[in-house]
């Protein structure tokens, strides 16, 4: 007892910080504050893997370590991976799928069963840090894995406790359509249909278990929807603009804090102001679609550039709400995937080729000055195109999907194929690229507007060059 209490006295008068004060004050809080700065300061990386042209996990974990990313986040429990990742530094977040969260939530065997084949053949060695239970889950709109979320993330909590293991802490990743408002941030609600039986439970149990709010943030798309009303640096943490909320006097000074701060309302409303918040996924895409206005290089590296250097700040600057308070933080993505549905910019947000080379330069570190950067190419789609699009087939496509692809566009409608059949305007040349080359992009033109993109499983893409000639014209999209 004398030699604790010299110990204790030695303490609170030789440090120089008021942490050691905190410290003997409260120990657990000082932990977990000091647990906190690790896990803000080290930006973390969104490893997907829905493409074909991948390396493998091996390759992958290299290329993390080489960017000096502190952190990978997986959107599985890949075996594979998790292994190799016990070889490094890095923390590391496993995700469980939406699919299973159904069952994990009807009984506690089945949660102790992914338990012990996920995480406990790796932690410690594997620094397993988060656990994410589904991702976007009211994306899908299946109201039978909303309601199963919280008591699926319940159950994994349970069993890692039975386990003696407390420092992993288990969320869900929302996106910001769990809000019907976002502006002035004061304003902020969750949505009606959700706010009870959905974020109610959600908040209590993060709260119960000191996890973290995540939030897939993407300021692309707000800022993309409507340029008019957010300017580009807003997004960009470029420039001198600022926003007051008019409700708080809160001065923004960028669109992520803006975003950030919705939440932290929301949340406040219900009577959370103080669970803690991480972004889950963030970036900005290097390019997309002819309509996609603002998706390029110099665009993304500006965004990720500055999302890193404000995030890394010591002492952490936190948002205007939230003064100080540290954000853990992953960059989306790693690669390309075009393998990936959708749009154009949904397959362009990675910071790396396949082959390991970047697509921008960027420190993950946040030490590098933004002036020591090389120069980016100057963006040329930062104001909405105007004018006429076509889809044309990529070179080089496959001609056994071509014909795949060619029965599949004319089979839907009459119309779509009208001008190849024989004698007709676009008959000519035969061949199985010039009629494909015509009936996606007719297919396209003609179903653009419920949701048909010019992709096809990476047949064909975007452009303002008209593939017709002066007997078959193509039909084309005006912008």
């Amino acid at each position: 007892m004398a030699l604790l209490a010299f110990f204790l006295f030695t303490l609170l008068v030789f440090s120089s910080s008021s942490c050691s004060a905190i410290w003997l004050q409260h120990p657990h809080r000082y932990i977990q504050k000091k647990t906190m700065l690790e896990l803000a300061s080290k930006i973390g990386i969104n490893y997907g893997r829905q493409g074909n042209n991948l390396p493998s996990p091996y390759q992958s974990i290299n290329f993390i370590k080489l960017i000096k990313a502190g952190h990978v986040k997986l959107y599985d429990a890949d075996p594979e991976s998790l292994t190799l990742l016990s070889q490094t530094n890095l923390y590391v977040t496993i995700a469980v799928p939406n699919h299973q969260i159904t069952s994990l939530s009807a009984n506690q065997t089945t949660a102790d069963d992914w338990v012990k084949t996920n995480i406990l053949p790796y932690y410690p060695q594997t620094q397993i840090r988060f656990v994410l239970v589904g991702n976007e889950i009211l994306s899908v709109k299946d109201r039978n894995i909303t309601a199963n979320v919280v008591p699926a993330m319940r159950k994994i909590v349970n069993s890692l406790r039975a386990h003696g293991i407390h420092n992993i802490k288990v969320g869900t990743p929302l996106a910001m359509d769990s809000l019907r408002s976002t502006f002035p941030p004061s304003n902020s609600t969750f949505r009606e249909d959700i706010a009870l039986p959905l974020m109610l439970p959600l908040l209590k149990f993060l709260n119960g278990t000191n996890s973290y709010f995540f939030i897939n943030l993407q300021p692309y798309f707000r800022w993309s929807k409507n340029p008019n009303h957010t300017t580009l640096d807003f997004a960009l943490f470029q420039g001198n603009s600022t926003y007051t909320d008019p409700h708080t006097g809160l001065v923004y000074h960028n669109l992520v804090d803006q975003m950030l701060d919705s939440v932290i309302f929301a949340m406040t409303k219900l009577g959370y102001p103080y669970i803690r918040i991480a972004i889950s996924e963030t970036g900005w895409p290097h390019s997309g679609d002819i309509d996609e206005t603002g998706a390029n290089v110099f665009n993304a590296a500006t965004y990720n550039r500055n999302l890193i250097k404000k995030m890394t700040a010591i002492p952490p600057i936190g948002t205007p709400a939230r003064p100080g308070s540290p954000i853990p933080t992953f960059v989306f993505s790693l690669f390309n995937e075009n393998k990936k549905p959708g749009s154009g910019t949904q397959r362009h947000w990675g910071i790396l080729h396949p082959d390991g080379t970047p697509i921008y330069d960027i420190d993950f570190t946040g030490q590098k000055p933004l002036t020591g950067f090389n120069p980016l190419p100057k963006p040329t789609n930062n104001v909405p195109y105007k004018g006429q699009v076509w889809c044309v087939l990529v070179e080089g496509a496959n001609e056994t999907e071509l014909e795949e692809a060619l029965r599949m566009a004319c089979a839907r409608s009459n119309t779509t194929c009208a001008a190849l059949a024989p004698g007709r305007e676009c008959y000519e040349p035969v061949s199985v690229y010039w009629h494909a080359s015509y009936a996606l992009n007719s297919y396209w033109a003609q179903f653009r507007s419920q949701n048909v993109q010019c992709y096809f499983n990476g047949l064909a893409h975007e452009t303002t060059t008209n593939p017709g000639n002066d007997r078959c014209k193509f039909p084309s999209v005006t912008l």
